[in-house]
């Protein structure tokens, strides 16, 4: 059977390993060459579900004619050409070729700089090619490669086990499982389901503890996970963003169809030429219609998560940089954020509390021989010393869970069989009898559990971290160790683990506290040592709630307590997705950090999730964001970016939205009076072009303290507002030009265009400086290229009535005198603006 052939539907799970390597052509030991498996991916395609569709300059460029509104623009200018009128046909196809082009340049450098992101965030695999053990991108993955599992993978294809040890695997992706299965080498039934295969690993599933060395069988589409993905097409849930860019364009959307129905009504009843009034109409809603915004929104995002990246945050997910300037509550764990994350262990000690070698010996033992994830307390006990070179035998492993929350390794010393356990105090105790006291072997009353209980609390309130050790010895090894075994153990002591507070982790918190965001802890430490660590750092009114306390609290009652505690100790994953669904359900945006397996549950259901580069693959999949380092303060740099983003992005709706609705008011008014077109569909395009310039440059402008010393979120009421009351104000300012041109110049219609048309961007460009801050312009400047790109547009709109081709545009040279009238009416317009700005902001807040 040819390897083209494994892609196919054939029960490959009932097969020996000789015969899956014989038909795959790979060795278990050396795996494929380099050179067959880039044959063989030419042949399979990248193991992705669906591949990325790699967009060409020219596919990016015809997508900014994809808006229904330019269709139409672009048909009704070849309807125009073909009656004749060639001039105005070319001029507005140039117009809008122009706008395309801006928005294209900007999209693809957005598209690049993300392309760069995701190619620093690729999930690796370890494979065995040649010989030898290499990471690659899970992508490159080929059936035939030889992979190797652990702790906290996400497995990239559908694969046979060839070996295993201890390796258990959350499939509940596909199966609805809630606990890790266990996997091992052997066959499986050729009718089997997709649960009963203990001999495979399917795509997309994790690995919970173990190891295994597979043999890769299926990759992308043709994976189990594939074929469901094929059947069920998901959107991941809206941002809050996105929810408000939605609500937005609802409004504008309503706003541009009743004003350009009445406007190109207006001229049918004036007995205007019709393509005229329909090209005319069309023009007005694409002026009104923030066309830039997608552009605006790619630019601000682009430049955000460049910023971002210097910062050592490295964006996963673009559309959620706003949300991560959202938050307003920070959920975190203790270790390496409040602590140093440098875990040493303080003490090994007998049920009695003095220093036991016994203790770490048998510690020893346990963290070296097990096979499930590396961890920090773990290599604190091997620190302290090493597993002995010889002497010592492995014979079978119970992997640590997150219900048990506790690990047994079985270990053959000599003629003697152990079964050395550690964990959860709590969790030891409840499968223990005995315990061992001057070395004799003592029933485990109530009354010696209840002074273990004071002792652990005594070291917990000192920010200790405490384990229980027990062992019990085992007569002979006849069968696969199971959770039923762990029962009448003898508790012989406990580990003491300490990790500093951060020095600057009180500053940092202070800060967040003062850009508005709320830190709570959650983690899984017992609730003393997690109140210790939250008082070290300065915490202010510690509340504490247990994750015991949580199993008797109704959703209801959670959320109000989840509300006023900020330290939620003793937890497991599912009860941290239910603290993260509760803030939620109370109004918050909630940002996660977590970097453990346990962390996947909450990274998904928090509006951010975020996780760090040295995170297992789950976390990492799971996280918005990836942390270069697990710092509060990287990560309090990182909102102030995403902040700063968002800023940005509403200044250019704000500046849009009131400055468009002005004109296409004024418009309205104008088509009612008017003899002619107030403005030629070529003049009104041009000018939307020319005022957007500006507006381009928003995401490398400077923003208000107010945006980031605290959350903002979308307000379409104060959007609406803001448009109505600063439209209505430009458009005062229109007809204040209307009046003099047509009354003290007595303007026709060329000279009436030339003067609207110099009025409009003048004024459309001096108020985006207004607009830009609710600060006085004084306070807070634009930035450079802002302000020259604003002069150069000036310049232009100047020049363009006296230029060679002010003909063609439908322009005439404007008299001095008026010209000084348009100055002085956009002067005035400048610091009426100013004005309405300080008591706007006076009465209402963003």
């Amino acid at each position: 059977m040819e390897k083209e052939e494994i892609q196919k539907e054939v029960p490959y799970w009932n097969y020996p390993q000789e015969k899956i390597t014989e038909m795959l052509k790979s060795d278990p030991d050396s795996g494929l060459t380099e050179a067959e498996a880039e044959n063989r991916l030419r042949e399979t395609g990248l193991n992705v579900l669906k591949e990325r569709q790699k967009l060409t300059p020219l596919d990016l460029l015809l997508n900014q004619f994809k808006s229904p509104i330019l269709l139409i623009l672009l048909i009704a200018t070849v309807i125009s050409a073909a009656l004749g009128n060639w001039v105005d046909a070319i001029i507005i196809f140039v117009i809008i070729l122009f706008s395309a082009v801006l928005s294209f340049i900007q999209e693809f450098n957005a598209d690049k700089a993300a392309e760069m992101m995701e190619m620093r965030l690729k999930i690796k695999t370890d494979v065995i090619r040649e010989g030898k053990k290499k990471s690659v991108p899970a992508e490159v993955i080929v059936p035939g490669d030889i992979i190797e599992l652990s702790a906290g993978s996400i497995i990239p294809a559908d694969a046979i086990i060839l070996r295993a040890e201890d390796f258990f695997v959350n499939q509940s992706v596909l199966t609805g499982e809630t606990f890790p299965v266990e996997k091992t080498a052997g066959t499986s039934d050729e009718n089997a389901e997709l649960e009963a295969m203990p001999n495979v690993v399917f795509m997309g599933t994790t690995v919970s503890s173990g190891y295994a060395r597979c043999i890769v069988m299926k990759t992308g589409s043709a994976t189990a996970f594939g074929q469901v993905a094929k059947r069920m097409v998901l959107k991941p849930p809206a941002t809050e963003f996105e929810r408000g860019v939605n609500k937005l364009s609802y409004l504008l959307t309503i706003v541009m169809l009743i004003l350009v129905l009445i406007i190109f009504a207006a001229n049918i009843y004036f007995r205007r030429p019709v393509l005229d009034s329909l090209i005319f109409s069309i023009a007005l809603a694409v002026g009104l219609t923030p066309q830039l915004l997608p552009a605006i929104i790619n630019i601000n995002l682009s430049k955000g998560s460049q910023a971002m990246a210097k910062r050592g945050v490295i964006v996963r997910r673009l559309e959620a940089i706003e949300n991560f300037g959202s938050i307003d509550i920070l959920c975190t764990d203790k270790t390496g954020t409040l602590t140093e994350g440098a875990v040493t262990l303080s003490g090994a000690l007998d049920v009695q509390g003095k220093e036991s070698e016994d203790v770490l010996r048998s510690a020893v033992l346990n963290a070296g021989l097990q096979a499930g994830m590396v961890n920090q307390l773990d290599e604190a006990i091997l620190k302290k010393e090493s597993l002995p070179e010889s002497g010592i035998e492995k014979l079978d492993e119970i992997p640590y869970d997150f219900i048990r929350k506790r690990l047994s390794v079985l270990v053959r010393e000599g003629d003697e069989i152990s079964l050395i356990m550690k964990g959860s105090v709590k969790d030891v105790l409840a499968v223990c009898s005995q315990a061992r006291m001057d070395q004799q072997t003592v029933p485990l009353t109530s009354e010696l559990i209840h002074q273990i209980e004071e002792k652990m609390a005594e070291w917990n309130s000192e920010g200790n971290r405490v384990l229980g050790v027990a062992v019990k010895s085992v007569r002979e090894h006849t069968h696969n160790l199971t959770k039923e075994d762990e029962t009448d153990m003898v508790f012989i002591g406990f580990l003491l683990f300490f990790d500093q507070p951060k020095a600057d982790a009180i500053q940092t918190i202070v800060e967040l506290s003062e850009l508005g965001i709320n830190l709570k802890v959650i983690t899984g430490d017992n609730v003393n040592a997690a109140k210790f660590i939250a008082n070290a750092v300065g915490m202010k009114k510690v509340c504490a709630v247990t994750g015991s306390e949580l199993n008797n609290m109704t959703d209801e009652a959670l959320w109000h307590i989840a509300e006023k505690s900020n330290v939620f100790a003793e937890v497991n994953p599912n009860q941290k997705e239910r603290i993260i669904l509760a803030l939620k359900k109370n109004g918050h945006v909630v940002g996660y950090m977590g970097d453990g397996i346990n962390d996947a549950p909450a990274l998904h259901s928090a509006d951010v999730g975020i996780s760090v580069d040295n995170a297992v693959d789950v976390a990492k999949q799971a996280a918005d964001f990836v942390l270069m380092k697990k710092d509060l303060t990287v990560l309090k740099d990182g909102i102030i970016e995403g902040r700063k983003t968002f800023a940005n992005t509403l200044k250019y709706v704000f500046m849009a939205v009131s400055a468009n609705f002005g004109n296409m008011f004024s418009m309205a008014i104008a088509s009612l009076f008017l003899s002619f077109l107030p403005m030629l569909p070529k003049q009104l395009l041009l000018i939307n072009t020319l005022t957007d310039l500006p507006e381009m440059t928003i995401a490398t402008d400077n923003v208000d303290p107010i945006y980031i010393n605290r959350p903002h979120r979308w307000n379409i009421t104060f959007i609406r507002r803001f448009m109505l009351v600063f439209g209505t104000l430009s458009s005062l300012f229109d007809i204040t030009t209307f009046v003099i041109l047509l009354g003290i110049f007595k303007a026709d219609e060329q000279l009436f265009h030339s003067g609207w048309f110099v009025e409009s961007i003048i004024s459309a460009i001096l108020v985006v400086l207004v607009l830009r801050t609710q600060q006085p312009i004084g306070k807070n400047h634009p930035s450079i290229t802002m302000l020259l790109v604003t002069i150069l547009v000036a310049a232009i709109a100047i020049y363009l009535p006296y230029s060679p081709i002010a003909g063609i545009l439908g322009f005439i040279p404007i008299p001095w005198t008026a010209m000084l009238g348009i100055f002085v009416i956009a002067i005035v317009y400048f610091f009426a603006a100013e004005y309405t700005k300080r008591r706007f902001y006076q009465k209402y807040q963003p």
